[in-house]
């Protein structure tokens, strides 16, 4: 079984669809898309158009509750709360009711069994919070504690939120971390998705990175007139976290 694991979509729909593109020639089974699908990025509507219109299973993401309800004070630093919030509200007038209703209520969870030798418990940043941040390079014994309240029979952990993709094993368990598909922070600004590959005793995980059009996205910003475009522009240009 050929399993795709990708997360932090944030409206940069091209980006989606050279990795949609790249998994039509993986020949995948299952799909998963662990959150944040629209906020930050130049193509809101059409990014979760195209997540709905997949065959993947879909997690929510902070980025989505912030679609629903706005950014909330002591979520973000306040010094960019404000416009983050006029990024949030130009998203949400180019997103109808149906669009909303379907982010409020997704999943925060998925625990799945591949096989006798694979359970993968999926979430968005940790099983009990959308928001906590759990860093890669963060001591194992601390990552392993971050997940704790994670689903018991599960040994592969998988999550987004940090935009920096990684693999690692603690113990007895796999952690994995999407990494971004439209807005990484890793210094690569390419696509990253992960590839799952499960066997009846075995499984192996793989970090995968996709090429698209960044000059075009990067000009889509300021062509829709999105609200703090300069910085947003650096982040797709460099992969660094704003």
């Amino acid at each position: 079984m050929r399993i795709a694991l990708l997360s932090d979509i944030h409206g940069n729909a091209r980006a989606l669809k050279a990795v949609l593109h790249d998994l039509q020639k993986q020949k995948i089974d299952r799909m998963y898309i662990l959150g944040d699908i629209c906020y930050r990025g130049p193509e809101p509507k059409n990014a979760l158009e195209t997540v709905r219109s997949s065959p993947a299973k879909v997690l929510k993401g902070n980025a989505d509750e912030w679609v629903v309800r706005g950014v909330l004070r002591n979520e973000v630093p306040d010094q960019a709360l404000a416009i983050m919030n006029q990024e949030r509200d130009w998203t949400l007038e180019r997103l109808t009711a149906d669009d909303l209703n379907y982010l409020e209520n997704l999943p925060e969870s998925f625990v799945e069994q591949f096989s006798d030798a694979a359970t993968m418990h999926a979430f968005h940043a940790t099983p009990s919070s959308l928001f906590d941040v759990v860093a890669k390079d963060q001591p194992d014994e601390q990552i392993a504690d971050a997940f704790i309240s994670a689903d018991t029979n599960a040994n592969i952990i998988v999550y987004g939120h940090i935009h920096t993709p990684f693999i690692k094993t603690i113990g007895n368990k796999t952690f994995i971390n999407t990494g971004s598909v439209g807005l990484p922070f890793d210094g690569d600004p390419r696509p990253s998705y992960v590839l799952l590959h499960v066997t009846d005793d075995t499984f192996s995980a793989s970090i995968e990175r996709v090429s698209y059009d960044i000059d075009r996205v990067v000009k889509q910003y300021d062509a829709n007139d999105y609200p703090n475009s300069e910085q947003m522009k650096a982040t797709i240009k460099h992969a660094k976290k704003p």
